[in-house]
Formats: structure tokens, C-alpha cells, sequence
């Protein structure tokens, strides 16, 4: 025998005697973007037991493994799971069983629909969500006589897109007892030539919420199915909920446990005594899929309604500055209290004046503290000396689309000059030097695809303004891309197990219809998630 055929036969014996290890899934032929570090590229990435065990671009994976099931993607593009930021995925499951309003033109279509979803659905208290006066004609707030003379005998209260005002009738202000006298701080209860319109704005809606019916405990379930299907649909595989009380995430809890929910959740917790007192003493809770290590506070409205804080007054309103809804030394408390925990503090800001209470608050109780990753929730409206705050580790958790829902009469609120430090999300990113990004649905629209659209293009899906809305604040396509992946992971304290396709992470990715990353840039909004992993199980 020669010496070739000698080591050949020697080979062959050593390959036999070391067979290729048995894993769950390998998906080859494909265009990975990693987003590692070095935001490589691969073609092919190996699953074992819900973990990402090899990547490669060498195409090399099939000499290692074998897999019980194989996926040729075609050349498909595929990302890392995505992660929504902000949002209130609970909250979009339950306006799932309410009327629909969104994308309303007028008053008199929010009627018709009303009347329409009562006649199909009768209720004893009937809830809506998603008008916006801005969407009108007239743009001015809507007021209630109409609900009064249709519903005289059923309580109405009809939420306001972002959240931050309601539209009542008559018989819920009387069962809430409100009153023309009625005195919040923190809001406004609306009144012409002295008598209540119907339109409250942010603390006044919770006496509102004291009498509407709590949904039973199958409603509950069915509104976070309901938000976990739309969510993984759009090839979403974790979500920041920004705002959750004990019984919501112990639910939560319980669905994951039961296999009843695969989406990965990062709760914030609603800030209330009761759940303060029972989180910050508990300490940090973590699962594969859920954590719970944060806190929501809310430091003022939305601009929208006219509710965001702002250091002068608004442009379209004489002498009206908004309102904090949680007053300056609460939040100061609040930081000094959090600060000594394990948690994180989340903070709604839309205006400049709550912009920067909430940064000094930040900076004063985290003197000397390292690494504690605290957010400003939106971040919308900044004074131009007030960026450099964010250089000591505070993230702006920040959404694209609320730039162009709003670029229509945002410089009607704010004035030429004050809407150059508004939805800055490439100088907030150059200062921050990471930002999250979110939707804050169902404020806005669940789909990632539009959020990637109105950061990079700063568009509405008509191409309007033509050239882009203030892109000196555009963020590139790679910005983009790991602001909803590997700086989300990061800035929920995750990035070393989920935001990027690298060995011994959770196997969570999607395969795209086509390339986000070189595609047509108005062509991103119709991208769609083919097919969606969580931890290596095909979820859509």
C-alpha cells in the first residue's frame, strides 16, 4: 500500500470514528447580518436547543452538524430578532376589543363608528382609541353634546391616540363626579365659556379610569395573544412594555411558564407605591423570556394634545406651557429612591422643560454610580445645551415614526426655532452614542418596517416632504438597523444573550422578503417577515 492510500484509509477511519453532531436546526444559503460588532455578514447559522451554536460564511456548518430539520433560505436576508423599545403590547391587545379610531378624517366618522361597533358589540361602558384632531379639517379638540343626545344613558370615553386625552360623555364624567368645579393637577379638565367640553388631558383621564370596567381574566389572556400575534407577525421577538401593574406581568409570566406565550417581554413597571414598595424590595426578576428590572414614570403629556411640558409657551396656544403629570420633586424622589435599587428608571418626556428635569433629576441620583443604563422615554423636544447630558450614559429611547406623524404641525407647537431640537435622533445618537428604538404602538403602527422607514427617509409612505423631514437628524441604515436590535438588547441589560446572530445567543431572527439593508429605501414599508424564530422555534 502507498503512503496516499495509507493516509486516506487512516482519514476516512478518523471521520467514521467522529460523527457530525446531532443539533436542532441549520438554515443555510442565506444573507445573515450579524450585527456583531464588527457587523459581519454570514451565510448559514446552526441551532441547538434554542441557542445559537455556529455561524459561518464559509458554508462549512453542514461538515460539523447534522440537523433534524434543514432551511434553505434561498439567498433571503435574515436579522436578528427584532425588539420594539417602547411600546404597550398589553395596551394593543386590549384595543383590539375596543372601537377602532385611528386614521379617522372627522368627527362625524368617529360617530358613525361608535354607533356602528355598539350596535354590533353592545356595552355598558363603550371604549375607543386612536382619534387625533390633527388628522381633521378642523383641528381643533371634539366635544361631547353629540355623544350626550346618542348615549344619554351609557358611559363613553374615547382615548386619544397617544393616550394622553380622553373624549367623554355626560353619564361617565357623572360617574367619575366630575365636575365644572373639579381641580387636578398635572392636566386639564377642557372647558368653553366655562362648561366641560368632554376632553380631559392626563391626570383627569385617570378618575375616568377608576369607573371603567376592569376586563375579566379571559379578556386579559386573549389581549396579549391578540398583541402576540400582530407583534411576531412583523417579525417582532421582544417588547418593551412601557407601563405594567403586578397582576399584568404576573400574568404574562404564567403564559410564557404554560407555553402559551412565546414573545420575550422587558417590563416596565407602572410607577404606583404598591409596586414600587413590592419590585424594588423584590429585586430584579429574569427569566429566558421575561425581565422585569425597570421602572415607567411619566413626566409629562404629548405634544399632540398640547400636554408636553414646554420652558415657553406653545406657539398655537397663548400663554399654555403644558403640565408635568408627575410633579419636579416627585421625580426627584423617585430618582433618589430607584437609584438605591437594582432597577432602572424609564421616563415619559416630551417637552423641553420635562426633558430637562428629568435629565438633572438623572444626573444628581446617579452621581457616582456606574453602568445603570436609565432612559428618557421619547426624548422628543430638546434644548439645544440640554444634549450634552446625555454623554453620562443616559439612552434615548426614541421613535422614528412619532417624527413623521407629527412633522405636519409640530413647527405649528414649537415655532421655527424650537423644532430644530425636536425628534433628533442622530444628534441624540452622537451624544448618547447609542440610542433604542421603539414604535410606542399603539400610538402608533406594531410594524418595524415603517420605524426603520422614518428613521432613515423621514418620510410618510407618500414621500412627503420631499427630501426628508429635518435629516440633519437621519439615522444611516446600520444605525437603524442595530437601534432595533443589538442597542435595544443593550440598553435592557440583554446584549449578551439576545441583538445580534453570534454563537451562544438565543436563536431569535427573522427572514425578510428582501435586503433592508440595500433595498430601495421607499420600498421598506411593504417588507415583510417570512419567517420568524424564538429561540430556534418557528413562531410564524
Amino acid at each position: 500500500m502507498n503512503k496516499f492510500l495509507f493516509y486516506f484509509s487512516i482519514t476516512l477511519l478518523f471521520v467514521s470514528c467522529n460523527p457530525k453532531e446531532e443539533i436542532d436546526l441549520i438554515v443555510f444559503n442565506a444573507n445573515v447580518y450579524t450585527v456583531d460588532a464588527n457587523f459581519s455578514k454570514a451565510t448559514s447559522i446552526a441551532v441547538n436547543n434554542g441557542i445559537i451554536v455556529a455561524v459561518s460564511n464559509t458554508g462549512n456548518i453542514n461538515q460539523k452538524y447534522k440537523a433534524k430539520k434543514e432551511i434553505d433560505a434561498k439567498g433571503k436576508t435574515i436579522v436578528p430578532g427584532l425588539i420594539d423599545a417602547h411600546c404597550h403590547f398589553y395596551g394593543l391587545g386590549l384595543t383590539q376589543q375596543v372601537v377602532d379610531l385611528v386614521g379617522t378624517s372627522s368627527f362625524d366618522e368617529i360617530i358613525d363608528k361608535v354607533v356602528a361597533f355598539q350596535k354590533e358589540h353592545p356595552a355598558n361602558f363603550i371604549q375607543g382609541r386612536g382619534w387625533d384632531q390633527n388628522d381633521w379639517d378642523i383641528k381643533e379638540f371634539p366635544t361631547k353634546e353629540k355623544l350626550d343626545e346618542l348615549f344619554p344613558d351609557t358611559p363613553i370615553a374615547l382615548e386619544r391616540v397617544d393616550g394622553h386625552a380622553y373624549l367623554v360623555n355626560q353619564k361617565a364624567l357623572d360617574l367619575a363626579g366630575i365636575t365644572a368645579s373639579t381641580q387636578i393637577e398635572g392636566g386639564e379638565i377642557v372647558k368653553k365659556d366655562g362648561k366641560i367640553t368632554g376632553v380631559l388631558v392626563d391626570n383627569p383621564q385617570r378618575m375616568i379610569d377608576a369607573v371603567i370596567p376592569q376586563p375579566n381574566r379571559a379578556t386579559q389572556i386573549q389581549a396579549l395573544k391578540d398583541a402576540e400575534r400582530l407583534c411576531l407577525d412583523y417579525g417582532l421577538t421582544t417588547v418593551n412594555d412601557a407601563g405594567l401593574y403586578k397582576s399584568t406581568i404576573e400574568l404574562i409570566d404564567s403564559l410564557q411558564n404554560a407555553g402559551e406565550l412565546s414573545i420575550r417581554v422587558y417590563a416596565m413597571v407602572s410607577n404606583t407605591n404598591d409596586n414600587l414598595d413590592y419590585y424594588l424590595d423584590k429585586g430584579i426578576i429574569k427569566t429566558d423570556k421575561l425581565n422585569v428590572r425597570s421602572v415607567k414614570v411619566y413626566g409629562d403629556g404629548a405634544l399632540g394634545s398640547r400636554g408636553a411640558a414646554l420652558r415657553e409657551p406653545y406657539s398655537d396656544k397663548e400663554g399654555h406651557f403644558g403640565a408635568m403629570v408627575t410633579p419636579v420633586d416627585q421625580i426627584e424622589g423617585l430618582a433618589e429612591r430607584i437609584a438605591a435599587s437594582e432597577y432602572q428608571m424609564n421616563t415619559h418626556a416630551i417637552g423641553d422643560s420635562a426633558n430637562i428635569v428629568v435629565l438633572r433629576a438623572y444626573k444628581k441620583a446617579l452621581e457616582g454610580k456606574q453602568d445603570r443604563r436609565w432612559k428618557v422615554e421619547h426624548a422628543q423636544v430638546i434644548s439645544e445645551a440640554d444634549f450634552d447630558y446625555f454623554e453620562n450614559g443616559i439612552i434615548p429611547s426614541i421613535q422614528p415614526t412619532h417624527a413623521t406623524s407629527d412633522m405636519y404641525w409640530a413647527e405649528d407647537r414649537l415655532g421655527a426655532a424650537r423644532v430644530q431640537g425636536a425628534y433628533a435622533f442622530k444628534t441624540l445618537l452622537d451624544k448618547a452614542g447609542t440610542v433604542a428604538l421603539g414604535t410606542d404602538f399603539p400610538v402608533e403602527h406594531v410594524s418595524p418596517f415603517l420605524t426603520f422607514y422614518a428613521a432613515v427617509a423621514r418620510q410618510d409612505l407618500e414621500k412627503y416632504p420631499e427630501g426628508g423631514f429635518q435629516m440633519k437628524d437621519a439615522l444611516s441604515r446600520e444605525e437603524t438597523l442595530k437601534g432595533m436590535t443589538i442597542w435595544a438588547a443593550h440598553s435592557n441589560f440583554e446584549e449578551s444573550e439576545k441583538g445580534s446572530i453570534e454563537v451562544g445567543k438565543f436563536a431569535d431572527f427573522v427572514i425578510l422578503s428582501d435586503d433592508i439593508m440595500t433595498m430601495p429605501v421607499d420600498g421598506i414599508p411593504n417588507l415583510k417577515a417570512e419567517q420568524v424564530f424564538v429561540g430556534g422555534n418557528q413562531v410564524k
